[in-house]
């Protein structure tokens, strides 16, 4: 009798992860299914590119199959429900797959409507996302032939994949109308319900610094209560008014429907599913991982922290068929490359208990990328990534960064 392992999602996460088991697996005794609604690949980092014209759309999609091993079943379905109690899934065509072991990594999604008069009259008009594929190819359309005004970007919540990326637009944004001679007919306001930039207090620093030099006004402590699609302004929950003329937001996100679907949430109604931040495994059902942006873990959701979390996951899955105890610990490592504009970047790398430091990283002493520094070369490591990410990263390939943080090459400031 054939074990079996249901992985929901075929995202970066879900992919990675089909590749690693498959490697690791007998594949006469386990048989691996995994489960997606979308046919397409879509490389997410890519979307801050297109407003730009950075990248064509083409260039970010690709046939999940084509990163898929060829002993992995793909099924091409929503998962309408998991049944926890009975290890099986059901799939909105009616059928249902059972599992041994189920991962779970459906991702966050944007939801636009949680948010009254977000998507509405001025929805892909002068109100825009570039978190979805459409959203950044209808606000690349937007930007060829926008003249300036008020330009505003907003995070209309703090819990949203990749953290870093409104800060990413704001930057290419200053750089790109200045290219075009029109930056002196634009005002960038960057509206966040942070207190800074960002959530960690070096990073806020640097990037606070650079607002300043672009001259981006920065509006903390905003907490979106709706959008005025009439007056064009957004009103905070204790009336505040921000007015715009072109509005990049950054939507409530979400996790699946099928994990409210499935009662599995936690509490603070996001639809995101309580996992042991160390282990990956959730918190009730021993036979259920999670990983990647559906988790409620306190770190972020972006491709690096799936990336670190698929190796500790493929170990404690191996430990748990074996009957060992799940000895791989998530230290909550994340690293992210920053664009600044004009052809530079920076780079943070973090975890659970360590802020981002300078130095050198990966190697130290050599680098080649430095921390928190502003240059070239990190600007040109975002764009490798492209290649990184579809040749070695989602095939679950070795990457020559360790899984947990490392502190070589990492300057620790002496405290006073």
């Amino acid at each position: 009798m054939m074990k079996k392992i249901v992985i929901l999602g075929a995202g970066t996460a879900g992919t990675m992860m089909a590749n690693k088991l498959y490697r690791n697996l007998n594949s006469d005794v386990w048989q691996i299914t995994i489960v997606d609604k979308d046919p397409q690949h879509y490389y997410q980092p890519g979307f801050l590119f297109i407003p730009f014209g950075v990248y064509r759309p083409e260039q970010v999609v690709k046939p999940k199959k084509d990163f898929l091993p060829k002993g992995v079943v793909f099924s091409i379905s929503e998962v309408v429900k998991i049944n926890p109690e009975n290890n099986h899934v059901d799939l909105s065509d009616g059928t249902s797959l059972n599992y041994d072991i189920l991962i779970v990594a459906t991702g966050t999604t944007p939801v636009p409507e949680e948010t009254e008069g977000l998507k509405g009259d001025l929805w892909y008009k002068d109100i825009f996302d570039f978190y979805t594929f459409e959203g950044s190819r209808r606000l690349a359309q937007k930007l060829e032939t926008w003249e300036g005004g008020n330009l505003v970007i907003n995070l209309a919540e703090t819990i949203i994949k990749c953290p870093v990326a409104p800060l990413e637009f704001t930057f290419l944004a200053d750089a790109f109308f200045t290219e075009k001679g029109i930056r002196d007919k634009v005002n960038i306001t960057y509206v966040t319900p942070l207190s800074g930039a960002f959530t960690k207090p070096k990073t806020t620093a640097l990037l606070s610094k650079l607002m300043e030099e672009k001259n981006i006004a920065v509006v903390p402590d905003f907490y979106l209560q709706r959008v005025d699609n009439e007056r064009k302004v957004l009103v905070s929950y204790d009336e505040l008014e921000v007015p715009f003329d072109l509005l990049i937001s950054i939507p409530v996100n979400k996790g699946d429907q099928v994990i409210e679907n499935s009662n599995m949430g936690d509490e603070d109604g996001l639809n995101f599913i309580p996992t042991d931040k160390y282990t990956l495994q959730h918190k009730t059902f021993e036979n259920i991982f999670v990983l990647g942006d559906a988790t409620n873990l306190p770190t972020s959701k972006a491709g690096s922290v799936a990336h670190f979390e698929a190796e500790i996951l493929t170990d404690n899955i191996l430990s748990y068929i074996n009957g060992q105890p799940l000895e791989a610990k998530f230290d909550g490592h994340a690293n992210c490359f920053i664009e600044t504009g004009y052809g530079k970047g920076t780079l943070i790398d973090f975890n659970y208990t360590t802020e981002p430091l300078p130095g050198k990283f990966p190697f130290a002493g050599v680098g080649p990328m430095s921390l928190l520094k502003v240059n070239r070369a990190n600007h040109f490591g975002k764009l490798a990534f492209k290649w990184v990410y579809w040749h070695l990263l989602l095939t679950g390939k070795k990457l020559p960064v360790s899984t947990n943080m490392s502190m070589a090459g990492k300057i620790v400031e002496e405290q006073p």
